[in-house]
């Protein structure tokens, strides 16, 4: 026991020099962890294992490289602009409705790709320009779309934390869409409502509009929507229809939706946008390749059953404290899904598991707010034009503060709210 908590001091410690002393990527931090874990543990540098942990989540992967490519292309066609200018628009008299539909709209690119950050670079991006237009201060602008981003990651269909710790051990991710829903939807409304509340003032409509990126549905019609619609569809249908539709996939989904965009909006060039949505997903890409290693070596070396066990033996109430404290310190959903989210299931064997993957998921994401990355709240802090990204993540606290309080929650009750939606 001793020794296996020597192998995770040195496996953390590593990782933590990495991204503090030596300004890493957390993908490389994670690795070089992996590495130290294996040398410390008496195994060398296992090539074979770092291998074969390098492509464990080979499917996240798939999907992360054709979502961003899909999402890129909305971009380019003007789908995601059109949306956003009708959104304002249409919805300008009801502000209270408006940011929530705004925060929905957010949340969208994160849902498709299970990727925080595409949420703030792309529909993030968009809308940030009318809040602010619309009165909102910009610290609050920049705090609504992070939470709204850590949501839309954590919300169905995609999600990638789920996926890293149903790969860990061995749980399909089947079955996760009503306790996500459950978990996620009401604290994006609250949230929506809370800075509306706290920071919407009066505006004017033609202000706001003017700061926009134009509509071009006038030009392309409902016809620019399909891909979109097309690929939440599938989705759907598969799920539903499980028995009668085959399942394609996930990224030949996203691949349809690519191909139907060529007939929808505006041209683009296929090649160049792949590119760029490759170039911008390298940092999860990394991530996810260092993860695999991560969870590889310590199991290779004993550590994962380590944690699991010494888990076992905290008192419950410990562990939550515990959970909630230290999961999204790792500052990175990711890591803190593959490094605790994976034992931790086995500590609540006979609950719900579930229901308690879904909670956890939502735990582990809010560390893409977390300092000393802050990942979240610095990509917002250059959308919303503020030097201090720290003032965006104080107006997020208590939304944050709110979402590990109703996690908690959920883990406690995970069984009796399992039953309550039918979810084994």
């Amino acid at each position: 026991m001793a020794f296996d908590l020597v192998i995770l001091i040195s496996m953390l410690f590593a990782f933590a020099l990495g991204v503090f002393l030596f300004k890493l990527p957390a993908g490389v931090s994670l690795m070089l962890g992996a590495v130290t874990g294996s040398i410390v543990g008496g195994e060398g540098i296992p090539i074979r294992h770092l291998v074969e942990g390098s492509i464990a989540f080979i499917d996240p992967i798939i999907i992360v490289i054709t979502a961003m490519v899909f999402m890129k292309v909305m971009e380019e066609t003007g789908a995601l602009a059109s949306i956003n200018f009708g959104l304002m628009n249409s919805m300008h008299k009801y502000p209270t409705i408006l940011i929530i539909l705004i925060t929905f709209f957010v949340m969208l690119p994160g849902m498709l790709t299970g990727i925080s950050s595409t949420c703030i670079l792309t529909t993030g991006a968009l809308v940030a320009p009318a809040l602010l237009a619309m009165g909102m201060p910009k610290q609050a602008v920049g705090a609504l779309i992070s939470v709204a981003a850590v949501f839309g990651m954590i919300a169905p269909p995609i999600n990638l934390p789920i996926m890293i710790i149903g790969g860990g051990v061995d749980m399909p991710y089947i079955g996760f869409d009503k306790p996500l829903i459950l978990l996620v939807f009401p604290l994006a409304i609250i949230s929506a409502v809370y800075y509306r509340f706290m920071y919407l003032k009066k505006y004017n409509i033609k202000e706001v509009l003017e700061k926009l990126p134009p509509s071009v549905f006038t030009k392309y019609g409902t016809k620019l929507f399909l891909p979109l619609v097309l690929v939440l569809l599938v989705m759907v249908a598969t799920r539903i229809f499980a028995d009668t539709i085959p399942d394609i996939g996930i990224p030949m989904i996203f691949v349809l939706g690519v191909v139907s965009s060529y007939f929808t909006g505006k041209k683009f060039n296929l090649i160049e946008l792949s590119r760029k949505a490759i170039r911008d997903s390298l940092p999860i890409l990394v991530i996810l390749v260092g993860v695999g290693m991560f969870v590889q070596i310590m199991t290779l070396t004993g550590v994962r059953g380590f944690i699991a066990i010494s888990a076992i033996e905290l008192p419950r109430v410990f562990l939550y404290i515990g959970i909630a404290l230290i999961m999204p310190a790792f500052g990175s959903a990711f890591a803190s899904s593959s490094v605790l989210g994976v034992p931790l299931i086995f500590v609540f064997l006979g609950t719900n598991e579930i229901v308690i993957a879904s909670a956890l998921s939502l735990i582990a994401g809010l560390g893409d707010l977390m300092p000393p990355p802050s990942l979240l709240p610095i990509f917002a802090s250059h959308i919303v034009g503020e030097k201090n990204h720290f003032t965006i993540l104080k107006k997020a606290i208590p939304i944050i503060l709110l979402s590990l309080a109703f996690s908690v929650l959920v883990l406690i009750f995970a069984k009796d709210i399992g039953s309550f939606i039918n979810v084994n």
